[in-house]
């Protein structure tokens, strides 16, 4: 009994561990120190006060039964199942041992040998039992622990998870707002910059307009000069044929006929010119046409002078034309080439007049325009003497917008649209060099 007494009490306490502090097991932890207090009382009456009879004997085997009983009838003792499986052998040999202790004495004694020997293996079993009981225990602790920890991880991976969809959501919202506030602006600025180049569109033709306006006067005035003349001429025919001076009629007739045939010629000039520009300055039809060039460039560089003179009458310049007579017609879109020499041209004129406000009486003002063959095309060149480029913003002057004129006075789209023309619509090449106070030239390279 003394043993069993003990065990009795290491398993109460340990289950007395699983239910003390824990919410709604107050009423176990109460029963369990109740056997823990009945279990000592009875060992202490084994050893110390009083003989056991054998309704105390039974009496503590009650206890024990009913220990156990509860321990595997209910979930909440898990650990005490394990020690029970521990002792139990220990547990049924104390029990016949007292039992036949109690009954039959001579058989017990002749059997203890026997008895002690089967609660050393006993023993032996309960302590193997509880080393891998506690093994096992600790697998599952350690186990648990590691659960727990996966489970924290878990946890706080989710919240982590939680704020960074906030902070996705927020983010999604913050680049929405950032694209539609990039897109009304790129669409303000592609509003704008088809405003601009219909501006410089329209500055160009107003240029074109006046050139051809001050180009066309000298074919019109001789027109007029000689119909006048002709006029005049036909009144004294009319008294020379009263007078009957027939030889006088003669040579009026003459000169009449020789005034028509130069009013016949400078009519044509007029028409020439009147087709010929109305040509460039039309809208791209996008088909290639061969062309001649040298014609082209001459067109343009008068047109383009003409132009200044008629805005600013103060304005004067000398322009020199180079051209290569053995020159094939190159198969370009003329309107567009046109406005490319027209807008160079534009510029160096601009160039040499703001040279010559600043310049001495010694300055002379020239543009000149060259054409060369070139390998497998053509080169034509725009060079004046005038201003000339700061070497730092040399690299800008084909970027959109870009200009150096005062404001209102250039839109910054003319060498931009000139080098979209050359380069993408024609593959050539638009290059430029620039000394500041020498000049500027720009080189223009047509592939046939």
């Amino acid at each position: 009994m003394l043993l069993q007494t003990i065990l009795v009490i290491i398993l109460l306490l340990n289950l007395r561990k699983e239910t003390k502090g824990k919410n709604g097991l107050q009423q176990w932890d109460k029963l369990i120190i109740t056997a823990i207090c009945i279990s000592a009382a009875l060992f202490v009456l084994h050893n110390v006060f009083l003989p056991v009879s054998g309704l105390l004997i039974m009496f503590s085997y009650g206890l024990t039964a009913t220990v156990i009983y509860t321990v595997y009838t209910n979930t909440l003792f898990t650990s005490g199942k394990a020690l029970i499986n521990a002792f139990w052998p220990l547990f049924v040999l104390n029990f016949f041992e007292d039992v036949i202790s109690i009954i039959d004495k001579p058989f017990y004694k002749s059997w203890r040998n026997y008895l002690e020997g089967a609660e050393l293996l006993a023993l032996v079993w309960m302590v193997a039992m509880l080393i891998i009981n506690n093994k096992q225990k600790k697998a599952l602790e350690k186990e648990r622990k590691i659960n727990e920890e996966k489970e924290k991880e878990y946890k706080i991976t989710e919240q982590i998870k939680a704020q960074l969809e906030v902070q996705v959501k927020e983010r999604t919202a913050e680049i929405t707002q950032q694209k539609e506030e990039l897109q009304k602006t790129l669409h303000e600025l592609e509003s704008t910059q088809s405003q601009l180049i219909h501006a410089e569109k329209m500055a160009s033709l107003g240029e074109l307009t006046a050139g051809i306006a001050h180009e066309i006067q000298n074919p019109l005035n001789f027109v007029n000069n000689f119909s006048e003349i002709n006029g005049e001429l036909l009144e004294e025919m009319k008294v020379a044929i009263e007078k009957q001076d027939y030889e006088e009629v003669k040579a009026l007739i003459n000169d009449i006929a020789d005034n028509e045939k130069k009013i016949n010629l400078h009519g044509k000039r007029a028409d020439s010119i009147v087709k010929g520009m109305l040509q460039h300055s039309r809208t791209s039809t996008g088909q290639k046409e061969l062309t001649d060039i040298n014609a082209l460039c001459d067109e343009c560089m008068r047109l383009s002078y003409h132009g200044l003179r008629a805005k600013d009458k103060t304005f004067n310049a000398g322009f020199e034309t180079k051209f290569d007579e053995q020159l094939s017609k190159i198969n370009v879109l003329p309107q567009e080439i046109g406005r490319v020499i027209l807008n160079l041209c534009n510029n160096a004129f601009y160039a040499t007049n703001a040279k010559k406000k600043t310049a001495g009486s010694d300055y002379k003002p020239v543009v000149s325009i060259t054409t060369v063959a070139a390998g497998n095309g053509v080169e034509i060149r725009v060079q004046d003497n005038g201003s000339g480029i700061p070497q730092q913003i040399i690299d800008k002057i084909f970027q959109p917008f870009f200009t150096t004129k005062p404001t209102g006075q250039g839109t910054g789209l003319g060498l931009s649209m000139s080098y979209d023309i050359i380069t993408k619509a024609h593959n050539g090449t638009l290059q430029v060099t620039s000394q500041e106070n020498i000049g500027t030239t720009f080189f223009i390279s047509l592939p046939y």
